[in-house]
């Protein structure tokens, strides 16, 4: 990975340079922001093109977070869907006990109540990455799971979508899950940065990261989303 890139997206999010670089440019974070009270991923295998276009496509509710995962095939760069697949799909389908399927499938799970923020937050593109950021406090002592996901926002008839599609760009998993015996200070905050490549094809307008929490019995207790304003302003 070029070390240029790396450099140039830890100094956006971690010293707040993007705004002399780009004056007026957005600031997007989770701050401020509804928080979901479910998580509903739609799961795709990238040999299903018609599954994209399905009339019968799952729906999110209201106040729940939708996102699109597309799995790789056996087919591999053959496969219709092959540019948006992403083998950390397979990692989430191990996670969850699924095997990969044959068309599409859904999952749905509930916010279990938690006293916990977790905030979500990115910088601006720059050559092909997006600094993005993953915090969580208080973070206590027990071990936790977590997903930063970087997505392109979809609206319903992009490429025959029926709804609108957070379709996963890149996805990145904090070392949190082995602090059992955490010191202090990490259990007050976790906290990542991480650079996430933006890959081709995606409209860097329409990226925004999501991530969400999970305890040790798997189930989800804080989930947030970015959304982008202009800087001294308001959407």
């Amino acid at each position: 990975m070029p070390r240029t890139p790396l450099l140039l997206a830890f100094l956006l999010m971690g010293t707040g340079l993007a705004q002399p670089l780009q004056a007026q440019e957005a600031y997007c974070a989770s701050d401020g922001q509804p928080r979901p009270r479910a998580l509903l991923e739609r799961f795709i295998n990238a040999d299903c093109e018609a599954c994209w276009r399905d009339p019968a496509a799952v729906r999110a509710s209201v106040r729940e977070l939708a996102i699109d995962w597309v799995l790789p095939s056996t087919a591999g760069d053959d496969a219709p869907l092959s540019a948006a697949a992403l083998p950390e799909g397979r990692d989430r389908l191990v996670q969850l006990g699924r095997a990969l399927p044959a068309r599409e499938a859904s999952l749905r799970q509930p916010l279990v109540a938690s006293a916990r923020t977790l905030r979500v937050a990115h910088g601006l593109p720059v050559n092909d990455y997006i600094g993005a950021s993953i915090e969580l406090r208080p973070a206590g002592r027990a071990p936790w799971k977590a997903w930063l996901l970087l997505v392109e926002t979809l609206p319903a008839g992009t490429e025959g979508s029926p709804v609108e599609r957070n379709l996963v760009r890149a996805a990145f998993q904090p070392p949190w899950e082995g602090r059992r015996a955490p010191t202090a200070a990490q259990q007050q905050r976790l906290y990542e940065l991480r650079p996430l490549r933006i890959p081709e094809g995606s409209e860097p307008a329409r990226l925004r990261v999501v991530g969400w929490v999970e305890d040790a019995r798997g189930r989800i207790r804080a989930i947030s989303e970015s959304r982008c304003r202009p800087a001294g302003g308001q959407r």
